[in-house]
Order: C-alpha cells, then structure tokens, then sequence
C-alpha cells in the first residue's frame, strides 16, 4: 500500500472513528493500570509525606528524579494521572490522596476540563467539583497544608508538527485567556476555603506569554527542563 494511500484511508471518517474508539479504550486500560498500581503502592509508603496530584500535568512531573536533590527531610509521592478531570478525581481521592494522609498536598487538576469547553454550565461544574474536592481534603485531612497550583500556560501558536485540525480542536477552549480566566476563580475558590493558591509559573513562558518552545510536547503537555523551572519556584512551599 502507497503512503498517498494509506493517509487517505485515515481521512476516512470510519476508519478515524475507529482509530479514536481504539486509543479511548487504551487510555482508560491504561488508566485503571495506573490506579492499580497506586492503590498497590499505597500498602508500602510513608504516611504524613508529601503528595503531588493532579491529572497529566502532574503525572508527567519527574518528581521521582528530581527530589533526590532537594535534601527534604520527607518524600514527595507523585499520585498524577493523566486524563482525568475533577469529577473523575472526585472518584479516586482515596488511592490518590487520602490512603497516603499528607501533611502538604499540591494540586493542579481541571485543565482537562478547560480542554473540554466552559460553556453551557461547564465552568460551573468545573468550580464546583473543585470546591467539592477542597471541601473533602479539609474535612478528611484538617491538618494537612494545601497548595492549589495556577494551570500552567500553553502554546497555540508554535509549528509541534500537530495536524491542522487537531491542533485547532486542542487549543479551542484550553488557551492562555481561558486558564487566566479560570485561574482567577479558582484562586478566589482557594481563598474563600481558606487554601494556598501558588503561581508558579514564572520562567516558562515567552515574551508574548506562551508558554515556550523549547518547555513543551505539543503546546500543552511540558517536558522536564520546564519541570525543573516549576521545581525551583516550588521549592519555597516544599
């Protein structure tokens, strides 16, 4: 079969379907692997630690690696998985939080439901969730301090090789206006909980406020070099 064949087969929007039907169900068995393996993990760490959660932002933190030169006296779990959004996390917080019982917990969670639009009510259901979230977290973990994480920026403009019309699908809802915006609600959500809102941002984005090439996958997703410049701007929290 010809290349000029072969892509012409994947613009077939039966064969396209197919293809997207079939990484959906591997990204939910990859999923549930994950928070079997976190539940199983759970058995053997030390409670009162620190724990990062979140989606894939926060599962992509190479955090394992980097804190073997932080000189903390506690561990840092990473319990990040990717593609959820905060009604999903609502079903999950024992084997991501509340089975290691933190004493600080760092969150950044809803980018995937930036991703998914915020009209017709869906900012709404974004900031409640969160609140739900939060509201859980103060109850089971009262003594536990929480920082809530600013989303991090993307870039919508840079050449990531991605198709056109994937690339416009990615970037409709989850760009730089839409988190701003919704990092100021959510920031307003932390403070009325009585919650850490930290931004820790500064050094990964552009003069035009993008986030940089050189940071990121496909103008979303961060590589570690821009983790290492979030590392350093946490370390004052940790």
């Amino acid at each position: 079969m010809t290349t000029n064949r072969m892509m012409e087969l994947l613009q077939d929007p039966e064969i396209k379907e197919a293809i997207e039907q079939r990484d959906h169900n591997n990204f939910l068995e990859y999923k549930k692997g994950l928070l079997k393996k976190y539940k199983m993990r759970n058995q053997y760490i030390r409670k009162g630690q620190i724990l990062f959660v979140g989606s894939s932002l926060m599962e992509h933190f190479p955090i394992d690696e980097m804190q073997s030169v932080l000189g903390l006296d506690r561990v840092i779990y990473n319990r990040g998985v990717g593609g959820i959004t905060t009604d999903e996390l609502l079903t999950i917080m024992n084997e991501c939080i509340f089975d290691l019982e933190p004493t600080k917990i760092f969150i950044n969670i809803g980018s995937n439901d930036i991703g998914g639009g915020l009209d017709d009510g869906k900012k709404e259901i974004l900031l409640e969730n969160y609140n739900e979230i939060l509201s859980q977290i103060k109850e089971r973990l009262p003594e536990s301090e929480v920082y809530v994480m600013a989303y991090y920026p993307v870039n919508s403009k840079g050449d990531f090789g991605l198709e056109p019309e994937r690339q416009k699908s990615m970037f409709a809802s989850r760009n730089n206006t839409n988190i701003t915006m919704v990092n100021e609600e959510v920031k307003e959500l932390a403070m009325k909980q009585g919650l850490n809102f930290i931004n820790v941002n500064e050094g990964l984005t552009d003069e035009e406020g993008h986030l940089k090439a050189e940071f990121t996958v496909e103008g979303v997703h961060m590589w570690p070099n821009a983790y290492s410049v979030v590392l350093e701007n946490m370390k004052k929290y940790l």
